[in-house]
């Protein structure tokens, strides 16, 4: 005699019932069943998002760098020094150079020469990480109030990064202006 257990039924997993298999007429009309489930015109569960897979990785990365530091944080504990710090530290794995102010391609978007300047994380790749962190708190149980992702602090810091990043390549980035319903800029009035 063959015994199943019992679970909640859940539209993405197979369904199970608590019974005793005393006949194969049973195991038919199990079979049945989950057949029937499967025809519901339900999709089959798919994999996650790019977007979901990677915020998950970025979760987890995340919380074994907060694992490794001397003595281990716990996520409940994190605050937005240790979310800056995790930033600084992802610059070692950067591919985008940034000139310092001494360097002589300093400005130049396209310097004819290779120089001496570190690479950094793109100011871009920082602004997507901290955005599918943020989401991942709070997904995770964090709430909104205490999420380190989403203080003023760490906005002025991806700010920073954003306006030096673009005084070392030359590249100004300019603030859209804003328009009233009529198109006008509300700057020329």
């Amino acid at each position: 005699m063959l015994r199943l257990r019992e679970r909640e039924l859940d539209a993405d997993g197979p369904i199970t019932v608590s019974s005793n298999l005393s006949s194969h007429t049973d195991v038919i009309d199990i079979g049945k069943e989950l057949a029937d489930h499967g025809s519901s015109g339900d999709p089959p569960p798919s994999s996650p998002s790019r977007y979901e897979s990677q915020k998950r990785r970025d979760w987890n990365t995340f919380g074994q760098y907060l694992r490794n530091q001397r003595p281990p944080v716990h996520i409940s504990q994190c605050n937005s020094s240790q979310v800056l710090e995790f930033l600084r530290y992802l610059d070692q794995f950067g591919k985008t150079k940034v000139h310092l102010q001494g360097c002589i391609f300093y400005g130049q978007p396209e310097p004819p020469a290779p120089c001496a300047c570190p690479l950094r994380q793109a100011w871009g790749s920082l602004d997507s990480l901290i955005g599918r962190l943020r989401a991942a708190y709070e997904e995770n149980g964090g709430s909104p109030e205490s999420n380190p992702f989403a203080t003023s602090v760490i906005r002025v810091y991806l700010r920073e990064v954003k306006e030096g990043q673009a005084k070392a390549r030359g590249i100004p980035y300019k603030k859209k202006k804003k328009t009233t319903k009529g198109g006008e800029d509300s700057s020329s009035t």
